[in-house]
């Protein structure tokens, strides 16, 4: 799957920390118990030199920016309610546009077409509980959301002086506040979200009503190149709220056209390594071919934004399941034509994913992705055993097959579904995008000592994505169950990661193509529903390459990237960095990546033969067994 960074932070994160110069006395804790009450002191000298009791008549905030990211400028603007942390945003950023808000008790965000989506992971929970805290002063106003407050340390950075305090909303999620000891200002905040830390400074502050505000905010995950600004033009306080404003607002008119007099339509689909592919066309034009990813955004090769006249912005940070990011643009279409349905006015990332496809995915004819935004605007089976992708008028559908229901929550635009592995509860996104069975996020394998319970012998090349490859460690589980469904004996990879979408502190896993693709999967976004058919897959093995080579595609052949040690491949005597020109006497040009991989998922003790250009052109037999 591919996501974007999120083009506005939540409305509560952009202002969170309004607070102003304090007299210079704090001084480090020496024990417990005097920590405990230096961050009382501290925060009880906030509020006296920020304000004192002008705090207390606060009741409301109007904020009006500008909000500049990648390239790209636009503005902002959010209403707050700071005594219960309700709170309600809008922005516009060139092609991008949306709203979001926190009602009291739910996250939703709105994106530019107008549908919203109700955000209930634990993630976001602890995120919009932690935003509403600080909206509210909770750490002044203990009555309106509990918590605690730490003194934790003293820091120095850049030749500043910090008092660092760490404040623990019940419900929320820890964060950070740095203290700086000279001006005696909030510089910062640090809060570790799901896969990466967010770093927030303020600076320029202004007084207001009788409070001093930070004027200027930056929003960082590392990569200066990525980061956002949000500068203030105007703020406003106790001005009269609409309470209409912090509901999750209603579905917008249709958008999109389904032929007349059809209930559904089907599109035939093929699959590549593991991945779904099929046609669509743009502004009237095509074919093109595109990945059918679930959870995945709408994304287009440059070189076809070019052959389309499509105008490109911005130079947005784009994440996948590696750990890097890479530059992403965006633009805007008018119309996404799928076996006949027209979807209206999309907006569309560009990113150079041709390479990544020729080498990985052995594909000379990649035009992009499309997913998630056909998924939320109709009923879409996915038909493995027939493959075919059936989409539905969601004015006329009702399911009606003899599936197991499991309802799911969206974490962004994922489908996110409770389960175990090997009896163990988790959270598992379903990623029509993944390649892979099972992929463990490292968090969750740390926490639950999965190496030493799985006992994975080798370390393999998983995948790879925009981020770049992912190694795992190879292991089998007992079995996976979705809700009320179950897999036996799944491959799963377990990850190592630190940063990327497998480094992520809220889910299990990743739940891609090899347990997907026993079942026929009905997908009902405006239901949060799936519904799982047991295909003529469903009780074959779960079987991982035998050969212990990772291959992509090249001029020459079939490069081998990574070897195995120990494996089949490295026995044989195959090392890294050698080209395959030739499979069992058929030279490499006569064979497609994806069939190769399968030839070597083949039986264990089959004798594959290879031919090696390199220093020392040569023919082996590669003998497969078993490595999980």
């Amino acid at each position: 799957m591919l996501t974007m960074e999120k083009m506005m932070l939540h409305a509560a994160c952009l202002l969170l920390s309004l607070l102003a110069a304090v007299p210079a006395q704090a001084a480090a804790a020496s024990a417990a118990a005097s920590a405990a009450e230096d961050a009382q002191a501290i925060l009880a000298r906030y509020k006296a030199a920020t304000g004192a009791e002008a705090w207390d008549r606060l009741r409301t905030r109007h904020v009006t920016g500008v909000l500049r990211a990648g390239g790209l400028s636009g503005i902002a603007e959010q209403w707050d309610d700071l005594r219960t942390g309700r709170t309600y945003g809008t922005y516009k950023l060139g092609p991008l546009s949306g709203a979001q808000g926190y009602d009291g008790s739910l996250m939703w965000t709105q994106d530019e077409s107008g549908q919203s989506r109700a955000e209930t992971t634990q993630d976001s929970i602890e995120a919009s509980t932690s935003a509403a805290y600080r909206t509210t002063f909770s750490f002044w106003y203990p009555d309106r959301i509990p918590g605690k407050v730490e003194y934790l340390r003293r820091e120095s950075i850049d030749g500043r002086e910090y008092d660092v305090l760490r404040m623990l909303p019940a419900g929320g999620r820890s964060f950070e506040l740095w203290v700086n000891r000279e001006t005696n200002l909030i510089d910062r905040l640090s809060e570790r979200e799901a896969t990466e830390t967010r770093i927030e400074t303020y600076s320029d502050y202004r007084e207001v009503d009788g409070v001093r505000m930070p004027f200027a905010l930056r929003f960082s995950h590392g990569d200066p190149k990525y980061d956002q600004t949000f500068t203030v033009d105007s703020m406003e306080f106790n001005v009269p709220l609409d309470d209409a404003r912090f509901a999750q607002p209603s579905p917008p008119p249709a958008d999109y056209i389904f032929p007349a007099k059809q209930a559904s339509v089907e599109v035939p689909f093929k699959v590549y390594n593991g991945h779904i592919y099929l046609e669509v066309r743009i502004n009237g034009k095509g074919p093109f071919l595109m990945l059918f990813d679930s959870g995945g955004a709408n994304i287009l090769e440059p070189k076809v934004a070019r052959e389309l006249g499509l105008k490109a912005e911005g130079a947005l940070g784009g994440s996948g399941v590696g750990e890097s990011k890479q530059d992403v643009a965006v633009t805007k279409v008018d119309t996404l034509e799928i076996g006949g349905i027209v979807v209206k006015s999309q907006v569309f990332s560009t990113l150079d994913l041709g390479d990544f496809a020729r080498r990985v995915e052995g594909l000379d004819n990649f035009s992009g992705l499309v997913g998630y935004e056909l998924f939320k605007r109709f009923p879409v089976m996915i038909d493995y055993q027939r493959s075919r992708a059936i989409f539905y008028d969601p004015r006329k559908f009702k399911y009606a097959g003899h599936g197991t229901r499991v309802p799911f929550r969206f974490k962004g635009h994922v489908p996110e579904v409770d389960g175990t592995i090997d009896g163990i509860p988790g959270a598992f996104d379903i990623d029509t995008g993944s390649r892979s069975s099972l992929d463990l996020a490292a968090p969750f394998v740390d926490k639950h000592g999965l190496v030493e319970k799985l006992d994975p012998r080798v370390r393999v090349v998983s995948g790879a994505g925009v981020g770049g490859r992912v190694y795992s460690l190879l292991a089998r589980a007992q079995s996976l169950t979705l809700g009320g469904v179950k897999v036996d004996k799944p491959v799963a990879y377990l990850s190592r990661q630190e940063k990327g979408a497998f480094a992520d502190a809220y889910i299990a896993g990743n739940v891609g193509y090899g347990v997907l693709s026993r079942f026929n999967i009905t997908f009902d976004y405006a239901h949060q529903q799936l519904f799982f058919e047991k295909n003529a897959a469903y009780k074959q093995p779960d079987v991982a390459d035998r050969s212990g080579m990772w291959l992509e595609q090249t001029e020459r052949g079939f490069e081998v990237f990574d070897v195995v040690a120990g494996g089949p491949a490295d026995r044989a005597g195959v090392t890294a960095g050698e080209v395959i020109v030739a499979i069992d006497g058929r030279p490499t040009a006569r064979w497609t990546l994806a069939n190769a991989r399968k030839r070597f998922k083949a039986a264990g003790g089959t004798h594959v033969r290879v031919r090696l250009e390199g220093e020392k052109p040569r023919e082996l037999e590669i003998t497969l067994r078993d490595l999980v």
